[in-house]
């Protein structure tokens, strides 16, 4: 069971995301509300799930993470969220849902937009029969360096 969305935040938050997750093929559960006012009620951002699992606790909203993961994954298949793998064990969500590549910051395990005119992408091979690319990812790892390096 989840607290309440806090009304006096966004007062016509509720229904707005209501129609929303609707408009996208999923029920608007309490919990899926509460996760999608904590995703989507400020500036397009990059998210884990434990990050999301912490500032669900956080804001009173009680959910568990396997909860967290699956909505997640939920909203990404409707097209809500874009999800950038960094690796095979993590995966960050991103509410900018445009074509745009992404720096991943090592020693700060954390994703930051890479503006999408900034890189050329060029010789993308056609796709296998009965198959369209639908887009293509670039990830920059990047690390801060020393300064006497």
């Amino acid at each position: 069971m989840t607290a309440p969305i806090r009304a006096e935040a966004h007062p016509s938050r509720g229904p707005c995301l209501m129609a929303v997750l609707r408009m996208a093929g999923l029920r608007p559960t309490r919990q899926r509300l509460a996760l999608a006012e904590l995703l989507f009620s400020g500036p397009h951002r990059h998210v884990n799930a434990e990050q999301l699992h912490s500032e669900a606790e956080e804001a009173g909203v009680s959910v568990s993470l396997a909860t967290i993961y699956n909505s997640l994954h939920q909203f990404r298949q409707a097209g809500l969220l874009r999800e950038i793998s960094v690796d095979a064990s993590r995966s960050y969500f991103d509410t900018d849902t445009t074509d745009h590549h992404h720096f991943f910051i090592e020693d700060e395990q954390r994703i930051e937009d890479i503006p999408s005119d900034s890189i050329r992408i060029a010789g993308i091979p056609d796709a296998p029969e009965g198959m369209a690319v639908t887009h293509v990812d670039v990830i920059v790892r990047v690390k801060k360096v020393g300064r006497n390096g």
